[in-house]
């Protein structure tokens, strides 16, 4: 099945997006004409094999990657067609929250001087917010800690809070309770969900994680970079 689409307004629309990379000995096709479509406050699981196409998926539509050809729609704007990187920059302090598979805190900042990054670079202060992102992720007693100082699984807790702040209408989340304990991650999890209720924040999350898979509205299945099936 090489299209997965829903009606309305969508927060995020895929159409037949193709993305290949060059290596040594062949081409490898990450994505072979995928089309997806999130609708505000949906959650939506990925799930599949590594190697699969899950992670340049989430890429393209942080606008990090570019597709090779088709459409990639975010918040209105098209990241496959435009080569406005200011436009892309600003796309992701506003609209997109992001949850690295390997984090990308910033090393010479603390905790919450991490968590508060997005507000900072848009121009605003919210200490409000970052206090009670920290507090619900149970890194209060951190917050002053750097994150050489933290281990995998409060750096994951701090990524998850920093990709939260600005209240964003997409949140991309690769693997967000991989490093976590059963607590922490339903805690993760809550957290998450209370993005779609607060603003109607539409969640993709990578995970293996079954358990994560069932609470989502639904499951994309994908393997050698299409989507086989839909479950719910």
């Amino acid at each position: 099945m090489a299209a997965i689409e829903k009606p309305g307004d969508a927060v995020a629309r895929v159409r037949v997006a193709v993305k290949t990379y060059a290596a040594r000995h062949a081409p490898v096709h990450a994505l072979r004409g995928v089309s997806l479509t999130i609708e505000p406050g949906e959650m939506v699981a990925l799930v599949g094999p590594s190697g699969c196409g899950k992670s340049t998926l989430l890429n393209l539509l942080a606008g990090v990657d570019r597709a090779d050809s088709g459409q990639v729609v975010v918040c209105g704007i098209d990241l496959a067609g435009t080569r406005d990187e200011r436009a892309l920059v600003e796309l992701r302090r506003t609209c997109i929250g992001i949850v690295f598979q390997s984090f990308h805190l910033v090393p010479h900042l603390r905790v919450e001087e991490n968590v508060a990054l997005p507000l900072a670079l848009a121009g605003k202060k919210d200490r409000a917010r970052v206090d009670m992102l920290l507090e619900r992720v149970g890194l209060s007693a951190r917050r002053s800690h750097y994150p050489a100082e933290l281990s995998g699984g409060e750096q994951q807790r701090t990524a998850v809070a920093r990709a939260l702040v600005h209240r964003p209408r997409l949140v991309l989340a690769d693997e967000p309770t991989g490093n976590l304990d059963s607590q922490s991650g339903a805690q993760v999890l809550a957290l998450l969900d209370e993005a779609r209720s607060e603003v109607g924040a539409a969640l993709l999350l990578v995970t293996h994680d079954a358990a994560v898979a069932r609470l989502a509205d639904r499951t994309l299945h994908m393997a050698d970079g299409l989507f086989l099936r839909e479950s719910r």
